[in-house]
């Protein structure tokens, strides 16, 4: 049974930086496309970054050039680097394995919050 466990947000003032890592429990990870999602309050949950098996990458326009998404196959780790934080990026992060229409495939975990304020 695949679970998914967030971790690393926090409480950060704008213009900072948070790392958020995904613990994938489950086989086969480095085949999988894993992405990285957030849901502020009031809107729908949006994706923000996905890595293929490959490490091919991808970004929202609202968070390229600030976010960087990685994996560690190894450890079956995602992460998010996330650098010149706004307050618009205040949300709970999540990750997911995606399908090659970016529909999600696995039960979503407990998600991790980020607050950008001062």
């Amino acid at each position: 049974q695949v679970q998914l466990v967030e971790s690393g947000g926090g409480l950060v003032q704008p213009g900072g930086s948070l790392r958020l890592s995904c613990a994938a429990f489950g086989s086969f990870f480095n085949l999988f496309t894993m992405g990285w999602y957030r849901q502020a309050p009031g809107n729908e949950r949006e994706l923000v970054a996905r890595i293929t098996s490959s490490y091919n990458t991808n970004y929202a326009d609202s968070v390229k050039g600030r976010f960087t998404i990685s994996r560690d196959n190894a450890k079956k780790m995602v992460y998010l680097q996330m650098n010149s934080l706004k307050p618009e990026d205040t949300a709970v992060y999540y990750c997911n394995r995606l399908d090659s229409d970016n529909r999600v495939l696995w039960p979503w975990g407990q998600g991790t919050q980020v607050i950008v304020s001062s």
